[in-house]
């Protein structure tokens, strides 16, 4: 059997995502587990998913440090401590810094509510129904040194209904997220993913 991918998941809110992940893990859907969940919030409910879980949850606040740099090696020095092969972040609300990408290249991942690269940035579906698109969905990326421009690993469609509310159109995306996330994960544990320039090319 194949060596289980040890993953960090870093988050700042609710944490429907890292639960998807979690229940895949148990279901043995994917050969991963979580070792760690990291919160920027102390009060997300993600926190508590963690705690469910039997999982450690920690938080890490930009104000205990003295820069963005500190804090995020500080992260990282976490990380590591728990041999944490991919980091995934799960509707984590801050940029990560070169400083920590460096320390895991080409493992850290994103899912992002749109079809990148339309759309990047804060209020993915907020700015997809301002634009009348027909189309929306969600991304999961590499995560390099830009906001939500890595290389694409998998993206899932929705379409985009005319009475559309934000709440329905992010309940439509959502769903989809729990879907891709997961399967993103089970392609890297497999092995199956290569990256040629901002391709990423899946293996058999």
């Amino acid at each position: 059997m194949s060596k289980i991918l040890k993953l960090g998941i870093l988050i700042s809110g609710s944490g429907t995502n890292l639960q998807s992940i979690i229940d895949n893990c148990n279901q043995n859907q994917i050969n991963a587990k979580v070792e760690v969940v990291i919160s920027s919030k102390a009060k997300a409910l993600g926190l508590k998913r963690a705690e469910e879980a039997n999982i450690p949850g920690l938080v890490f606040k930009r104000k205990g440090f003295k820069s963005k740099k500190e804090m995020d090696l500080a992260m990282v020095a976490k990380l590591k401590e728990f041999q944490v092969d991919l980091v995934c972040l799960a509707g984590y609300m801050r940029v990560v810094s070169p400083a920590f990408l460096e320390q895991f290249p080409q493992r850290v991942i994103n899912i992002h509510p749109s079809l990148l690269p339309s759309f990047p940035g804060l209020e993915a579906q907020v700015q997809a129904l301002n634009y009348g698109v027909k189309i929306s969905g969600c991304t999961v990326h590499f995560v390099d040194e830009k906001v939500d421009h890595g290389p694409i690993i998998i993206q899932a469609t929705v379409p985009v209904m005319d009475d559309d509310t934000l709440e329905l159109l992010q309940q439509r995306i959502l769903q989809q997220e729990h879907v891709i996330y997961p399967k993103a994960i089970d392609w890297i544990a497999r092995g199956m993913v290569e990256i040629k320039d901002r391709l990423v090319v899946i293996k058999n």
